[in-house]
């Protein structure tokens, strides 16, 4: 396989999770008497231009069927996030009702309806139909397609161009990273601005995040390799802010390459980081293979121990995350039974691969488990406490990662 970016051949191994099959594939019932495929989770990483990327993928519409299961809104903080930064934006970047803003995988208008209540104009781009329908109903318009450079050149020979393209959490999702990247470039005003979201590559090494890769993640990103790409397509990078989402995050604004703006000290200061921890060096990459064996054995032995003393162990949350730890781990329903998810789209649906059933949080008051595992680590203290009233029998939380642990 060559390079997504620089099409330099891939001969270097970032991390083996054996098979999977797509982690936001949940099964009905039905499925469970149906084959279920299986692909190659597998990373790579570039000795040119460190882009991580996955070995092998399936089609992106396998991926990002109509009838999705992630919602964004779920989750009552990333709503609050979302919040936070378009009130940030329309402050820094002078945004009003002759503003245009765009927003690339708007899921279920979670983010742009802050801007429609603003009073600014928006688009959301959004291929599931699930989510998009939502979207639609809050008085978003949204276009129903896959960004990709024909449908940039399709909006903007109709003059659709905006002051802000938004891309929170979709950058890693994307097959053909170059064709993206300048499609954004064709869609942005002469003077526009770039705002993407991705997990940072730093924290995935640092904290053994490797639940995060699953095969919707078609690249790991890092500053250095985010750059790179951008001034490829002729944008740079001119700031980043370092965030706490999705268990540490890198917000990058981008423009046009010839547009006269000061690159900030924090760009340096990012790039800086991912030298001194030495993210591309072999020792580190082995070291988080190593880190990630002894979190699955240590986390296995408990469940066993757990079995044997006859105890109930379940999850919390069935995020895509969950179903890559699962599945690599080997777990079925005999040690967990079930997970409970708030999400409607996911209850009483099973898990691709394990096909652990998927409840209402109800279930755990009905069943007073001994432990419970908090798949969602990154929205732990949410979680948390939503689950303070389980300390009524001694219920005990668990976290796996950065490493396998029990709250107090």
């Amino acid at each position: 396989m060559n390079c997504r970016h620089c099409s330099s051949e891939l001969k270097k191994k970032f991390l083996d999770l054996d098979f999977s099959p797509p982690s936001n594939a949940y099964l009905t019932k039905e499925d469970l008497s149906k084959p279920e495929m299986h692909y190659p989770l597998r990373v790579l990483i570039c000795d040119e231009c460190k882009l991580v990327q996955t070995e092998d993928y399936t089609d992106k519409h396998l991926l990002f069927s109509s009838d999705y299961a992630y919602f964004s809104s779920t989750s009552t903080s990333w709503l609050k996030h979302a919040e936070t930064f378009v009130n940030k934006s329309i402050d820094r970047f002078s945004l009003s009702n002759s503003s245009f803003v765009v927003e690339v995988a708007s899921n279920d208008g979670y983010l742009l309806r802050n801007f429609v209540k603003n009073n600014i104009p928006c688009l959301g781009i959004e291929p599931t139909v699930s989510t998009a329908e939502i979207s639609k109903s809050l008085g978003i318009p949204t276009l129903l397609e896959f960004l990709s450079e024909n449908v940039a050149l399709e909006l903007a020979t109709k003059g659709t161009k905006a002051d802000l393209i938004i891309g929170n959490n979709v950058y890693a999702h994307v097959p053909n990273i170059n064709d993206f990247t300048k499609s954004l470039k064709i869609l942005l005003k002469p003077k526009g601005v770039i705002s993407l979201e991705f997990p940072h590559l730093l924290n995935l090494v640092k904290y053994s995040q490797f639940d995060t890769i699953y095969h919707e993640h078609f690249s790991y990103l890092s500053l250095r390799s985010v750059d790179t790409i951008f001034r490829s397509v002729g944008l740079k990078v001119f700031d980043v802010e370092e965030l706490e989402t999705h268990g540490g995050s890198l917000r990058v604004y981008g423009t046009h390459l010839e547009n006269d703006i000061e690159i900030s000290s924090n760009v340096k200061n990012v790039l800086q980081k991912e030298i001194d921890f030495k993210l591309f060096d072999d020792k580190t990459i082995e070291d988080l293979g190593d880190k990630v064996d002894k979190i699955k054995y240590d986390f296995l032995s408990f469940l066993l121990e757990q079995k044997g003393k006859g105890k109930k162990v379940i999850g919390y949350g069935a995020p895509a995350k969950a179903n890559t730890l699962i599945n690599f781990f080997g777990i079925k329903s005999d040690l967990v039974p079930f997970v409970c998810d708030a999400s409607k789209s996911k209850q009483n649906k099973f898990l691709p691969g394990s096909h652990i059933p998927v409840y209402h949080p109800d279930r755990i008051m009905d069943t007073k488990p001994d432990y419970i595992i908090i798949f969602p680590w990154n929205l732990q203290m949410e979680i948390e406490s939503l689950l303070q009233y389980t300390k009524e029998w001694g219920c005990k939380l668990i976290v796996l990662l950065p490493e396998f642990r029990e709250l107090t």
